[in-house]
């Protein structure tokens, strides 16, 4: 029994600017301020909510543009998550 393998999307992928540091950009921009924890798209730097949150952005934003890695934007925190995989990294 070897290591799990990293998922190659995760392998290949880089940490882009944030397009925002204020929250989720899709929660701001709809007035809202009720996110329970961020994500960041490991593509295009999109910033949005996670899976516990009401709005689900991050997972959204994978589903409208199928980039397939988020990092969590959480400080502190250090993992990627691919959804075409479903790998954590």
């Amino acid at each position: 029994m070897g290591e799990p393998m990293t998922c190659e999307h995760i392998t290949a992928s880089v940490t882009p600017e944030p397009q925002t540091r204020e929250g989720c950009q899709d929660c701001l921009g709809a007035g809202a301020h009720d996110w329970v924890h961020l994500r960041l798209c490991e593509t295009c730097g999109h910033v949005g909510c996670c899976d516990s949150s009401p709005s689900r952005h991050a997972s959204a934003h994978f589903h409208e543009t199928t980039h397939p890695v988020i990092k969590s934007f959480q400080p502190g925190e250090n993992w990627k998550w691919c959804f075409v995989d479903e790998s954590l990294g």
